[in-house]
C-alpha cells in the first residue's frame, strides 16, 4: 500500500514537473512564473482545467496559419479574414516579425494594408535566418498586384534593425523589377521598444514618420 502512495506521489510530482518545463518554453517566462501558473491550475477549479484541456486540443482542429500573411487564425477556412478582404489597400504591405506585432498595427486603426509575419528577427548571437520567412516573403511579392510600398515594421531595437537590413536588401531588387518603394517605421517608437507593447498612438506616429 505505502509502494502505490509513493508511485501516485511520484507521477503526481512528474506531472508537475513536465508542466512547469512545459512552462519555462513560453518567451520570457522563467521558473518562479511557471512554477505559479502550474500552482493556479492546481487550485483552480475542474470546470477550469477543462476549458484549458479543450482550448489547446482546439488548437490543431479550427486554427489554420494563413498560406498568404503567414499569420495563424481560427476560422473555417484556411486563408484568413484580413487576407480575403477586398477593401483592403493592395498598394501596402506591412512584414512584421510576430502575429502579436500584427494585432498591435491592427489594433491601432491606422494601417489598412495587407500583412506578412516573418516569424521573428535575426538573432545578434548567431545572425542566422534559418526559421524566417524570408523566401515565402520574396516568391510573394509577384503576386501582390498593385503594390507601391513595403513597411519593414520591426521592433526597434538592434536585432530588429539588423533584420530590416537583411530583408531590404533581399527585397532591393524586387522593388526595382515591380516599382514599389521600401520603408521602415519612423521616431514614433523609441528605441528598444516592442511593438506589440506600444498604444495604438505609438504606432500611429511611427506609421505616418514611416521612411
Amino acid at each position: 500500500m505505502a509502494e502505490r502512495e509513493r508511485s501516485i506521489s511520484t507521477g503526481v510530482a512528474d506531472s508537475i514537473e513536465r508542466l512547469v518545463a512545459l512552462f519555462e518554453r513560453f518567451p520570457g517566462i522563467g521558473q518562479r512564473q511557471a512554477q505559479r501558473f502550474v500552482q493556479f491550475l492546481l487550485r483552480a477549479s475542474p470546470t477550469l482545467r477543462r476549458e484549458f484541456i479543450d482550448a489547446l486540443g482546439s488548437l490543431s482542429d479550427s486554427v489554420y496559419q494563413c498560406p498568404s500573411c503567414m499569420r495563424f487564425h481560427a476560422g473555417d477556412k484556411k486563408k484568413c479574414s484580413m487576407c480575403s478582404n477586398p477593401e483592403r489597400d493592395t498598394k501596402l504591405l506591412a512584414v512584421v516579425a510576430s502575429d502579436a506585432d500584427l494585432a498591435a498595427l491592427e489594433r491601432s486603426g491606422t494601417f489598412r494594408g495587407y500583412y506578412f509575419v516573418l516569424g521573428g528577427t535575426i538573432s545578434l548571437a548567431s545572425e542566422k535566418t534559418s526559421g524566417l520567412r524570408i523566401s515565402q516573403l520574396l516568391k510573394s511579392i509577384p503576386e501582390r498586384r498593385g503594390l507601391k510600398e513595403v513597411i519593414l515594421a520591426f521592433p526597434a531595437n538592434p536585432e530588429g534593425d539588423v533584420t530590416a537590413v537583411h530583408v531590404r536588401e533581399k527585397l532591393a531588387p524586387l522593388a526595382k523589377e515591380h516599382d514599389f518603394i521600401i520603408t521602415t517605421l519612423g521616431r514614433g517608437l523609441s528605441t528598444g521598444s516592442e511593438l506589440e507593447y506600444a498604444d495604438p498612438e505609438t504606432i500611429k506616429s511611427a506609421l505616418d514618420s514611416r521612411r
